[in-house]
């Protein structure tokens, strides 16, 4: 589709040449209209040194799946007309205006205007629905292209130029936060002013459309429309630059908006919930409800606060009414006992995962299949057999068994755990401590499975004092620096626990020749800074993270300072895969999407929230708050482990991710994957990190020991 292409004049420091369509701009928002379709191609915002597009461009060229269709504003909908349903899209429009500041479509019955006004520096659309027909129409599963660029080619091309893109579906309170990946400002921030949003949904998904690489095209859900002949309907929104959570939080309140928020979002039975709604100007009624329960809340300044006594299991959706007419929600969890759910979870794999039978898979862990209530043995077609295999993630049920027994000492787990580590060292190491993920040893050298398997060696000397798991750990490490290098960012090398464990071995020329280790792989990881090399995703938070919970524990053992500052310089870009949303999926949590098809039975890409290594995050912050002081790092890594309890069942099954978004690819989506797999590493990182239930005996996991 041809554009018009024109010169354009320089604009805050820097020239745009050949750009096509039409370009407005002021002093913070800047956008550029496609003069055929109508929608916005370019977003920018002026002062910004990386001239960062936060969108992804729709003529094929970034990805070439991602046509013009896809223009920011363009959409579709389902009409329904009596007894007939009909798909209808807004592609093509009937007419342009004021530069593509006025632009008319028409889908079915339903023209839909779109408006665009710069507001100060910021820039207002709005979207009328009107039915042109002679008949009422119902419009269904309405969704809106908002194209966020929200991928990931390589760390430098993130760091600066792409965006973690939080969303909040809260109806009439509904916002994006979308941060810069490197955590630096300007970032970009959405709010609705009229209307709502209910939930989202993700296109272009798929092994041949970006792999794991690429979030997806980003659509906004709106609510269902019945309209009569000459009827509209409106929604607005503000897009605005900030420089911040707590410059986003602050510019929603001014432009009308709510933010809400709760003490927690994951609560044991009988805790008490403090929901609280925060608004810039003086709203005079606000209501809570849970289901049909009227909950009072108190009006303190602009604050409404309602306290809950949480006494339901399971989810509890809070919906809160407010001002005149407007809607939003929080959502949170409550099991019964923390304890108890991290017991029955460890009896369930002692009684249900480890294999009983079996030639040379004797004694494994194994992914569960909650469906068929069976272990999945890896014999049918899938899409990765590496990711259901017998080693590899699957350790993490080792390593959770190994540090809940050194809390409470058990004969049954400490079976479990014995067999178990003959298993590791006969069937999936070779006698140099090659490790594989699976006992054909067929599949490719993976080197994350070495630092898991060293992990779970170290964990067995501390509960048996057996000399030969410390040296077991420490060949398995010297293995995986002999054979990799020192450069991998490989996820939960054991820094402290490893140092600790061979000094209590007597194994001090080991100790200092893996300590020699660390320092290599420290400066490395120092030397590199934000310039992540990619991995078996390009740039993801379990690069970041890793990276970070390695620095801090090397400075911890060494009180070097710069591994602190290279902790330092690294944190923004972490925090920023993280979003504030209201929700025990969303808050805190960091944005993966891309496990659900690797890991889950339903093999089903798009956003994991939970997925479980967002726990890694928490694991940074409670080490970064010990090394800096700062609780509030800890109050957030609480947050983070707290969160993804979700994962569990009082039955003692699992989930390896939740699949959150409405809908991916047209496919419903919103449940938890049937398999138990790898995400027993939560409850690993909830025992590292947790101080509530633990402090007792502290010295019983060695202090920090990820």
């Amino acid at each position: 589709m041809e554009k018009v292409k024109k010169m354009l004049p320089k604009f805050c420091g820097f020239l745009f040449f050949g750009m096509m369509g039409t370009f407005v701009s002021a002093q913070k928002i800047s956008y550029q209209v496609n003069s055929q379709t109508g929608a916005l191609q370019t977003l920018s915002i002026a002062n910004d040194p990386q001239k960062m597009n936060w969108l992804v461009t729709t003529d094929g060229s970034q990805y070439r799946w991602v046509k013009e269709n896809y223009g920011w504003g363009l959409g579709y909908a389902t009409q329904v007309k009596g007894n007939r349903k009909e798909k209808v899209s807004w592609e093509v429009p009937v007419e342009i205006k004021q530069e593509g500041n006025e632009v008319v479509y028409m889908a079915g019955d339903i023209r839909i205007c779109v408006k665009r006004k710069m507001v100060g520096d910021e820039l207002v659309e709005e979207y009328t629905f009107r039915n042109q027909g002679e008949d009422e129409v119902v419009l269904v599963d309405i969704g809106v292209y908002t194209p966020f660029n929200d991928n990931y080619p390589g760390s430098r091309t993130c760091i600066n130029a792409r965006t973690n893109t939080h969303i909040w579906e809260g109806e009439n309170a509904a916002y994006i936060n979308a941060l810069r990946m490197g955590g630096y400002a300007p970032h970009l921030g959405l709010v609705l002013t009229k209307g709502a949003v209910k939930s989202y949904e993700i296109w272009e998904r798929g092994r041949d459309k970006g792999n794991s690489h690429t979030r997806g095209i980003i659509t906004l859900n709106l609510p269902d429309l019945q309209l009569m002949p000459g009827k509209e309907y409106s929604i607005s929104w503000c897009l605005f630059a900030h420089k911040g959570i707590d410059d986003f939080r602050q510019k929603l309140l001014e432009k009308g908006s709510v933010f809400v928020s709760c003490n927690k979002y994951v609560f044991e039975k009988g805790e008490k919930a403090f929901i609280e709604l925060a608004a810039e100007n003086s709203i005079q009624k606000c209501v809570l409800k849970k289901q049909d329960i009227h909950i009072p809340m108190k009006k303190r300044g602009n604050l409404w606060i309602a306290e809950v006594k949480m006494e339901q299991l399971g989810e509890n959706r809070f919906d809160i009414f407010y001002g005149e007419g407007k809607q939003t929600h929080v959502t949170c969890l409550v099991i019964d006992n923390v304890d108890s759910l991290i017991k029955k979870r460890v009896d369930f794999i002692c009684d249900h995962q480890q294999m009983k039978e079996s030639n040379t898979r004797k004694d494994a862990f194994m992914v569960y299949d909650n469906e068929k209530n069976e272990i999945y043995l890896n014999n049918t077609r899938n899409c990765n057999p590496v990711d259901r295999d017998e080693g590899a993630e699957r350790v993490g049920m080792g390593v959770l068994l190994a540090k809940y027994y050194q809390l409470h000492p058990d004969d049954h787990i400490k079976t479990a755990l014995l067999k178990y580590a003959k298993f590791l060292r006969n069937r999936l190491q070779e006698s140099d401590y090659k490790t594989f993920s699976s006992v054909d040893r067929k599949g490719r050298n993976r080197a994350y499975n070495y630092a898991w398997v060293a992990d779970f060696y170290f964990q067995m000397y501390k509960i048996t004092g057996d000399k030969q798991y410390a040296v077991d750990g420490y060949m398995t490490l010297r293995s995986m620096f002999r054979q990799f290098g020192h450069g991998f960012y490989a996820i939960g090398i054991p820094v402290h626990l490893g140092l600790q464990t061979l000094k209590a071995a007597n194994m001090n020329v080991e100790c200092e020749t893996l300590k020699n280790d660390y320092i290599q792989v420290g400066d490395t990881f120092v030397k590199n800074g934000l310039n992540y090399p990619a991995s078996e995703v390009n740039y993801e938070q379990a690069i970041v993270a890793p990276s970070i919970i390695f620095l801090l524990q090397l400075y911890m053992e060494t009180g070097i300072q710069k591994y602190l500052d290279g902790a330092k310089q690294q944190m923004p870009s972490l925090e920023a895969f993280n979003g504030n949303q209201p929700s025990y999926h969303l808050n805190e949590i960091a944005i993966r999407h891309w496990d659900g098809y690797w890991f889950g039975k339903r093999e089903m890409w798009g956003d994991t929230f939970p997925h479980y290594w967002s726990t890694l995050t928490g694991a940074a912050f409670y080490l970064y708050a010990q090394c800096v002081g700062n609780n509030t790092y800890k109050r957030r890594a609480e947050n983070i482990v707290r969160n993804n309890l979700c994962l569990f069942f009082e039955n003692g099954k699992a989930s390896c991710a939740y699949i959150y978004p409405n809908r991916v690819n047209g496919v419903k989506a919103g449940f938890y994957d049937p398999y138990a797999n790898d995400q027993d590493w939560a409850l690993v990182y909830y025992l590292g990190t947790d101080i509530h239930i633990y402090t007792g005996n502290p010295s019983v996991l060695g202090g920090i020991s990820f």
